[in-house]
């Protein structure tokens, strides 16, 4: 097993704005999709003694943190980011006895691991939901109960409280009979909104929090957390609701205004994460926390993620993965490297001087990145361009995330046909978009999954080229719960475990350089051009220490740019090659020659 040291950033150089500077300033953390990562029972589906049995492969990664999706009880509606028992483990991924051994096998390894927490909702079989259905429970406003609209008949199309819809299709109301009220799931409809301006509910919420900091987690990746608050008006009414003094917007191509304006980052949010930071955090050392954040812009990324502020330690900001999308989810237009390097360069700028960017491009939401921007079409195209998107990541300033594959270069799926997929929200938003709204023909809307999907990034780690890639035995009684990766035959884990220019092998070197380099990790971010169409390029300063990333991010071959020449003009030197994508002679002799082959990027010290 390969032995990795992280070096101390000393406190004299600025990374967060924090005194001392945080433990995970040069950290990198692995994203790990329980279900799809390592089955050791051959029932089909990932589980944690899957995991505890990998977690060698993740110390010769280097990987300093892991992060879980979701593994507590959990009726599955939604890959258990519909939680019904937070302190319960779900029988598909083992036992309370299974979560702390591998607790304690990580932290033998050095290895820190955060849970995935969804707070904004529950699953409609949690406790809580069930004791809030009788409105004369305590728990009755734990959750956004509303009356049927006066003169329709509850249930009915029309009797919703406002014309919200789902973001996984439908009305974001369902009609409870029991409690003769509609619930608000901005979700799946098994995925009703908790209640946080009830302060009973935050003191719930952070009980369970500090119970499984105490058991000996090092913090949580909080799951759409800065949609907990929401906005109303003075008298608690949401926009739109009958008599609300605030107005909904309009109701889109698919008959459904949206609750995302109203509901992310809404006018309580700071307020709620300072709290949380308190009754959870403030009293305790090592801890990691990160939250999902639709509604966040860069300017805000920067104030939440501010030490002085004292609410969260990181964002995941979204503006960068919509550049290929317009308007819905499902409407694509072509990648444009101006497009990706406009937003990453308002994150990188707006924590310039305080705060924290989270680094990435793929997670178990998202599609495989060397199929949505790079090139999957042949091996050397797939292996290039899955480099190239590594440095990308990995070069700027903050924290890198590698979701489980990525640092294969796994692709997306493939898929065909609509049975293929297993996420609620891609079939949901066929059936929604072709055959309820008829605003998308059914070919367009397989292409959109095939390039969107979620699924696309859950398929089975591919570990070998066995049938099954290595997450169960081949003659497992149980297929996986969905389908392996055709080609996870030609690419696996162990083809490039050995490999010195693979993928795995490049990301290796990655993970290096961001432990041992502070430039890498705390220097100065500095974009260089801003308008080519080819090549992102900018620099990282730490005193006289000074490096140029340039990365063609195409498939065809590049020129410089005019001020990546002017940094080269005395020439480039093979000894000055931190770091390249193909070897260090051939970069050297394309600087010299202004141009970068396709997929090709450099780090050079200047």
């Amino acid at each position: 097993m390969t032995t990795f040291t992280r070096s101390t950033i000393p406190d004299a150089v600025r990374t967060n704005g924090a005194t001392p500077n945080p433990w995970w300033d040069n950290a990198v953390v692995y994203q790990i999709y329980p279900r799809s990562f390592q089955d050791s029972n051959g029932d089909g589906i990932g589980d944690l003694k899957g995991i505890t049995s990998r977690l060698d492969y993740l110390a010769d990664l280097g990987v300093d943190v892991i992060w879980l999706s979701p593994v507590y009880r959990s009726p599955q509606d939604d890959n258990g980011y519909d939680i019904s028992d937070y302190q319960a483990i779900d029988p598909m991924f083992g036992t309370m006895d299974d979560m702390d051994e591998l607790l304690a096998q990580a932290h033998e390894r050095g290895i820190k691991v955060i849970m995935d927490l969804v707070v904004n909702h529950t699953s409609d079989e949690h406790a809580w939901f069930q004791e809030s259905r009788d409105p004369h429970s305590d728990k009755a406003d734990w959750y956004w109960w509303r009356p049927a609209r006066e003169g329709h008949e509850p249930g009915t199309p029309g009797a919703e409280p406002n014309q919200w819809g789902s973001y996984f299709g439908g009305s974001a109301w369902q009609y409870d009979p029991q409690r003769g009220e509609y619930f608000l799931h901005q979700y799946s409809k098994k995925q009703p909104d908790l209640n946080w301006e009830n302060p009973a509910v935050r003191r719930a919420v952070y009980d369970m929090m500090n119970w499984w900091m105490d058991r000996g987690i090092d913090g949580f990746r909080m799951d759409v957390i800065t949609q907990i608050s929401k906005v109303t008006d003075p008298d608690g009414r949401l926009p739109g609701e009958p008599g609300s003094r605030i107005e909904d917007y309009p109701a889109g191509e698919e008959g459904y205004s949206s609750p995302y304006p109203f509901c992310s980052d809404g006018p309580r949010i700071d307020e709620f994460l300072k709290e949380m930071r308190r009754e959870v955090f403030e009293h305790r050392d090592g801890y990691l926390n990160v939250g999902e954040a639709p509604g966040v812009d860069a300017v805000r990324n920067g104030y939440i993620t501010d030490p002085a502020h004292k609410e969260l330690d990181m964002l995941f900001l979204f503006d960068h993965l919509g550049i290929d999308q317009v308007g819905p989810k499902w409407v694509s237009r072509p990648f444009a490297v101006q497009h990706l390097r406009h937003q990453l360069a308002l994150q990188q700028e707006a924590v310039k001087d305080h705060g924290w960017a989270s680094l990435f491009t793929c997670n178990h939401d998202q599609p495989r990145v060397v199929t949505r921007w790079g090139d999957d079409s042949s091996e050397e195209m797939r292996e290039r361009s899955a480099k190239a998107f590594g440095m990308l990541v990995h070069l700027h300033r903050g924290t890198p995330y590698i979701y489980q594959g990525e640092e294969l270069g796994m692709t997306g799926a493939h898929f065909t046909k609509l049975g293929q997929y297993r996420d609620l929200e891609s079939i949901n938003a066929y059936r929604q978009r072709v055959e309820e709204a008829k605003v998308q023909s059914p070919e367009s809307m397989m292409d959109a999954l095939a390039l969107f999907g979620r699924d696309n990034a859950r398929t089975p780690m591919q570990w070998d080229g066995s049938k099954y890639a290595g997450f169960e035995a081949p003659g497992a009684p149980t297929e996986p719960w969905i389908a392996v990766n055709p080609n996870h035959v030609e690419i696996n884990a162990a083809a490039q475990i050995d490999d010195p220019d693979s993928v795995l092998a490049f990301y290796r070197k990655l993970v290096n350089l961001r432990h041992n380099s502070a430039t890498v990790a705390a220097g100065v971010w500095n974009l260089v051009d801003d308008d080519d169409a080819s090549v992102y390029a900018f620099t990282r300063t730490l005193g006289d220490d000074r490096l140029l990333v340039a990365i063609n991010l195409t498939g065809e071959a590049a020129a410089l740019p005019a001020q990546v020449r002017g940094l080269l003009e005395d020439g480039v030197q093979e000894s000055q090659m931190v770091l390249t994508t193909m070897d260090a002679i051939h970069s050297a002799k394309a600087l010299a020659a202004g141009k970068l082959e396709p997929w090709e990027g450099v780090v050079v010290e200047l």
